[in-house]
């Protein structure tokens, strides 16, 4: 469709980058856009605003989050190792503000209160810590080849360790699942999981790593009430179910083709616009035109399995295929959840849900990537 007539850096950037992958982000921001004032609308009536109210407050976000996707994938992969390191830095520094000096929004005390701005710290970190973990895994790999996993040395050590990552790792999920935050705190694990199993985990230790999940779930279970009566909820009937009940009512009453201005099901649903937006879509639009979206989400992840299947360095490797996990399992987390066949998690729909920590996270991590893979396509 386009040829390559002149040699500039513009030039090289538009025919060296996954362009396939950048436009599915780009529809799917777009749409994003677009779902999130539909649905925000009734979000804004409830508070006596206009319409458009989560539209222009949003806009920030969306600019700067495009501007950031552009410019993050410009970079060389020196920069964005650094960028990812001052990331996991401001991640863990927010992480313990939310210790001492929380934003609580609607009962969580996960927030900073920043300029103005609710920013979510364990969002944030998320571009820094898939960068990060890739990094750290291709080092280790390059040090001891295929001994990495058996490589233990003591904390004082002055060789690279995997004590280094540890000491970074524990704290920060330990915050997030003390906020309580465990869908988080999972979704950081499973991230970490996969680019340990493709970097040559054993079974053994990966399946290991499983069961200290559920350990976490189970332990989350019996002391967190809100965790003990969600999954109540769900499997026995009893206790607060009105959101999915009615995320479930909305879907329903939308059918094959939605139901427009006579959507009347979602205005009930607290979180239309964030956590269930995928609900008021179906409601809005129609099953058609959400199978339509889940295709483009399994899309851009079809493309990210692709470049990660093609990457030569190790690093860029591990780099798309942590976000590949992020991106699909976040995605999962949160279609199931409306679907009422996992308990709610709170967690946003990337790039659909309005919300600008997430936006912005992902806008910088898919830059990022982009920008690797070219690197290492053409360099």
């Amino acid at each position: 469709m386009f040829k390559r007539t002149e040699e500039s850096k513009l030039t090289s950037w538009f025919f060296e980058i996954d362009r396939k992958l950048l436009s599915g982000v780009l529809i799917l921001i777009v749409l994003g856009i677009y779902f999130a004032v539909s649905a925000g609308s009734v979000a804004a009536d409830r508070i006596n605003e206009p319409w458009y109210f989560f539209f222009l407050k949003g806009l920030p976000f969306y600019i700067v989050g495009i501007t950031g996707l552009f410019v993050a994938s410009w970079l060389n992969k020196k920069m964005i190792i650094r960028l990812s390191a001052l990331d996991v830095i401001f991640g863990l520094v927010l992480l313990a503000v939310t210790l001492i000096a929380p934003q609580s929004i609607k009962g969580s005390n996960r927030f900073v209160s920043m300029f103005g701005l609710h920013i979510l710290p364990s969002d944030i970190m998320k571009p820094g810590f898939v960068i990060i973990t890739a990094w750290f895994v291709a080092k280790m790999r390059d040090k001891f080849g295929d001994k990495l996993f058996s490589s233990w040395r003591t904390v004082f050590s002055k060789d690279l360790s995997w004590w280094y990552y540890l000491v970074v790792l524990i704290p920060a999920l330990f915050i997030i699942f003390k906020h309580p935050d465990v869908g988080t705190a999972a979704l950081y694990l499973a991230v970490l999981a996969m680019i340990l199993l493709v970097a040559g985990l054993p079974l053994l230790a990966f399946f290991g790593l499983i069961g200290f999940g559920i350990m976490g779930l189970t332990v989350a279970y019996f002391t967190m009430p809100h965790v003990h009566n969600r999954f109540a909820a769900m499997f026995t009937g009893s206790g607060d179910k009105f959101q999915v009940t009615q995320s479930v009512q909305s879907i329903q009453h939308g059918g094959l083709f939605g139901t427009g201005n006579d959507a009347f099901i979602k205005q009930s649903l607290p979180d239309a616009h964030t956590d269930f937006i995928y609900a008021a879509i179906a409601e809005d639009f129609g099953a058609i035109l959400a199978c339509v979206l889940l295709g483009l989400i399994f899309y851009i992840f079809k493309r990210l399995v692709s470049d990660a299947m093609n990457a030569r360095d190790k690093f860029v490797f591990y780099a798309v295929t942590g976000t590949a996990t992020l991106f699909i399992t976040q995605t999962c987390i949160n279609i199931v959840s409306t679907l009422r066949l996992f308990p709610p998690k709170g967690m946003t729909l990337p790039f659909i849900s309005y919300g600008g920590s997430s936006l912005l996270a992902f806008c910088a991590l898919f830059g990022m990537v982009i920008a690797l893979i070219r690197e290492d396509k053409w360099r």
